[in-house]
């Protein structure tokens, strides 16, 4: 496990309360990222349905999942063995089955049936289908929507989360300062995207990396007009500005970091555009501290660049930690206008002003946590456009 038992009965506790705060008496978790906040439990296996079960006055989780996964739940969680319960392999992808028919006959058989039952509804893991099974199935139960209900609760970091955030930003440094010295004019995409994966997995000596929730995100020329696109077997030309965004991972835990680099002279729109992002990000860093709401720092943001002329109509930035695919992101607070979520200590996030215009955009970003007093950012490279001579590099 990667905490101990007592940060996870906390974690339950902090649950529990939220729980009863919306009347709600049973708690189905789908989320990969929560199962594992509150069980340790982690496995590439949020592909096929599976749940953790929180009931307001049981002291232990119940997990339920595919038979095959059923020794990894034994093997990461802090679960009792009876508390973790394998539905038979001929529920998987089944026209006649589904694995929350088993679940409503779990909860019907320990009693659960007729209680308020919340659902975590916005969920990638919870389909239209496993609700309508789960209603069929429970029939007297009333079902609440629980969605992010575990998520406020994952706000606040404990120190050791902290530090395992820490531990990944040392993997983005290296994998940032990788990727950028590999490219070059002539050189495939696919070949700086693998020299990062690598990199992001390998760690450092002491402690070795995870796969990040988000491949790393590479576009280059053009394409950079627009920020969720991977990479290509196309090699880099002279001119070419090319974005990076991709993070460092430790145990699920997350530090994410974008950079811009260009082969050869930038134009003068590019670096025009990187001052301007710099200054605002800067601006911002400086006056982030405890007490404050999300919607000032996006108002110092916007203050800061508006001489500029340049509008950014996406949010500024989001907390983000521990996940799984396809989102490092918590889904909880935003930095943008009227997010009026109140900063505290240990709260942590990814500040990305990025700007993508018609036919070119620029990324710098920092991911940081709320201190006593002010902010920390996890990872440390200049803020800055990195400039490439653009000699050609044979491959």
């Amino acid at each position: 496990m990667s905490f101990g038992t007592a940060e996870y009965k906390e974690r339950i506790r902090k649950t529990k309360e939220r729980m009863a705060a919306q009347g709600i008496e049973v708690l189905l978790i789908t989320d990969p990222a929560n199962m594992n906040y509150l069980s340790g439990y982690d496995g590439w296996s949020f592909y096929v349905h599976q749940m953790l079960v929180i009931i307001n006055d049981e002291d232990q989780p119940i997990w339920i999942g595919r038979g095959q996964d059923a020794n990894g739940a034994k093997v990461t969680t802090w679960l009792y063995h009876e508390n973790i319960i394998p539905y038979p392999e001929d529920y998987v992808q089944s026209d006649i089955k589904h694995p929350m028919d088993f679940v409503a006959d779990i909860l019907k058989q320990i009693g659960q049936d007729n209680r308020s039952v919340g659902a975590e509804m916005e969920n990638y893991y919870f389909t239209a289908k496993c609700y309508q099974q789960l209603q069929k199935g429970l029939p007297n139960a009333k079902f609440k929507d629980a969605t992010l209900l575990v998520n406020w609760v994952r706000i606040v970091k404990s120190n050791t989360e902290i530090e395992y955030m820490k531990r990944a930003a040392l993997f983005v440094e290296k994998a940032m300062m990788d990727g950028i010295g590999l490219i070059n004019e002539g050189v495939r995409e696919c070949d700086v995207a693998a020299k990062i994966l690598h990199t992001q997995v390998t760690g450092t000596a002491e402690f070795g990396g995870d796969y990040p929730a988000i491949m790393p995100l590479l576009p280059s020329g053009e394409k950079t007009s627009t920020p969720h696109l991977t990479w290509t077997d196309e090699r880099y030309k002279q001119g070419d500005t090319v974005i990076l965004e991709l993070a460092g991972c430790y145990k699920r835990y997350h530090s994410p970091l974008a950079r811009t680099v260009n082969i050869g002279k930038p134009s003068d729109k590019i670096k025009a555009l990187s001052d301007v992002v710099v200054e605002g990000l800067n601006s911002c860093l400086d006056m982030i501290k405890p007490g404050i709401a999300c919607e000032e720092i996006e108002e110092t943001w916007r203050k800061s660049i508006e001489k500029s002329g340049i509008i950014k109509e996406s949010r500024l930035g989001y907390a983000m930690g521990l996940n799984y695919p396809p989102d490092w992101g918590e889904h909880t607070a935003s930095i943008r206008k009227g997010d009026k979520t109140i900063l505290q200590p240990n709260m942590t996030f990814h500040l990305i002003p990025g700007i993508w215009l018609d036919k070119y955009g620029f990324e710098a970003s920092e991911s940081f946590r709320v201190t006593e007093n002010g902010c920390e950012t996890f990872a440390s490279l200049p803020r800055q456009l990195f400039i490439k001579d653009g000699v050609l590099t044979k491959n």
